[in-house]
């Protein structure tokens, strides 16, 4: 192996020893290839150290933005919780964190509950809200708690010039360390002079300090890149570095190729998966078909479109609880929580959608009550009272329900603001209808 081990190890056994801050070191962990082996490089380094020595806090961060490939997320959890027992069994001061978008930030709860488009390469409203924030917080909170901390990353320099140009821009001359855009954070990227094929090679020939071998992540970017992972054995020898994993819904790119090559190696059961990013690419590149041409504040510009329409949202409720139900027999994966579909809801009658309801759509696919709360499920029996109270002026029921439904809403919420503005929208709705009937 043309890689020096020793001296990689070396560099980081002086980081962590002498460098005389006691900042915590926080390592990016994704599960994919690059954050393996600096999390594995740093772990056989720290195990030539003297226990005694070890007093540095190192806490392992793995973001989970709701919507990673699920035969990703499958192999990382169980990864994360072998990573766990064996730090505490080797007694390596590591533990394991997993951050997580806020529920109202979720990527269902924003395309579906709120209307926002699907993402493309212009407007990528989910990467600073699923990924970014998250991990800001977890490191935010470290920093508040030491007063500063060291970001460990597998960033390398031979993955692509624009990172190679990023790490060099943001190196501190004639140290191992480089700036971070959070005050008082800095960032070490151990590997990022280690080659594509130094690292798969490395993978191949060294089994990780937690147990077992790489074999599963070897096959797994073999199958999304629909080609053979080689035993690298000289430059020419095409590698797997090409293959990304991420979110399943991603529209950005062009084609999701880790997904469509999981399904071309025998992962059938993403199909539908697939098939629902391809309708979010659809419903994104055809707004005059699936898109309000109004914005939320009521602006009505030509060639500016607004959120998605209610039927748009309910249709990509559908199929992705149509899909649950397929999967879920199957592999168990979850694709939308019942939080979500709560959050979701709580949105649709902001925007005075009440014809249709989460719970219609959920009852409909699985053929059984969903518990959406205590609060929207006793709507029915306040309905029923409803009806009876207005047999005079039965035109003005809906428009009671739909005004309480408003208030049973901001009370899930256990917030009320905004409520006389919701109120008032629901209230000229109505009037309208009213004059247009």
């Amino acid at each position: 192996m043309s890689l020096d081990l020793r001296h990689l190890e070396n560099e980081i056994i002086d980081q962590y020893l002498y460098d005389e801050n006691p900042r915590p070191w926080i390592i990016g962990f994704s599960g994919g290839k690059d954050s393996t082996m600096l999390l594995q490089v740093v772990w056989k380094a720290l195990k030539k150290v003297e226990p005694i020595l070890l007093t540095r806090r190192i806490y392992v961060v793995c973001n989970d933005t709701m919507v990673e490939n699920p035969r990703m997320v499958k192999f990382i959890k169980t990864t994360l919780n072998k990573i766990q027992i064996a730090a505490k069994d080797q007694q390596i001061p590591l533990t394991v964190h997993e951050t997580m978008p806020r529920m109202e930030d979720s990527f269902w709860v924003r395309l579906i509950g709120l209307g926002y488009p699907a993402p493309n390469r212009f407007v990528r409203w989910c990467t600073e809200r699923l990924k970014i924030n998250p991990t800001t917080r977890f490191i935010t909170e470290k920093i508040n708690e030491a007063g500063e901390a060291i970001i460990l990353l597998g960033t390398r320099s031979a993955e692509s010039g624009n990172r190679a140009r990023s790490i060099k821009k943001h190196e501190i001359k004639g140290q191992r360390l480089r700036k971070h855009q959070l005050p008082n954070a800095v960032v070490y990227a151990p590997i990022k002079d280690v080659t594509t094929n130094e690292l798969w090679q490395y993978l191949n020939q060294v089994p990780p300090p937690w147990g077992g071998t790489h074999k599963e992540l070897v096959t797994l970017y073999r199958n999304a890149n629909a080609g053979d992972c080689p035993l690298v054995i000289d430059e020419t020898t095409p590698s797997c570095g090409n293959s990304r994993f991420g979110c399943w819904t991603c529209t950005v790119v062009n084609k999701d190729k880790s997904m469509e090559g999981l399904i071309d190696n025998g992962e059938e059961w993403m199909l539908p998966l697939s098939e629902i990013r391809d309708f979010l690419v659809e419903t994104r590149d055809n707004p005059e078909k699936y898109r309000d041409p109004r914005r939320r504040n009521g602006d009505l510009k030509e060639g500016v479109w607004g959120p998605y329409l209610f039927e748009t949202r309910a249709e990509i409720l559908r199929r992705i609880l149509w899909a649950q139900k397929h999967i879920q027999e199957t592999e168990g994966v979850e694709l939308i929580t019942q939080q979500e579909l709560v959050l979701i809801q709580y949105h649709w009658f902001r925007d005075c959608f009440f014809d249709t309801k989460v719970s219609d759509i959920y009852n409909l696919v699985f053929k059984n009550k969903i518990d959406m709360s205590r609060q929207i499920e006793k709507l029915k029996e306040e309905e029923e009272l409803l009806a009876k109270s207005c047999t005079e002026e039965p035109k003005d029921l809906n428009f009671i329900r739909d005004s309480l439904a408003l208030q049973k809403t901001k009370t899930l919420m256990i917030r009320k603001r905004g409520l006389q503005a919701d109120l008032n929208r629901r209230l000229e709705q109505y009037i309208n209808q009213l004059k247009m009937n």
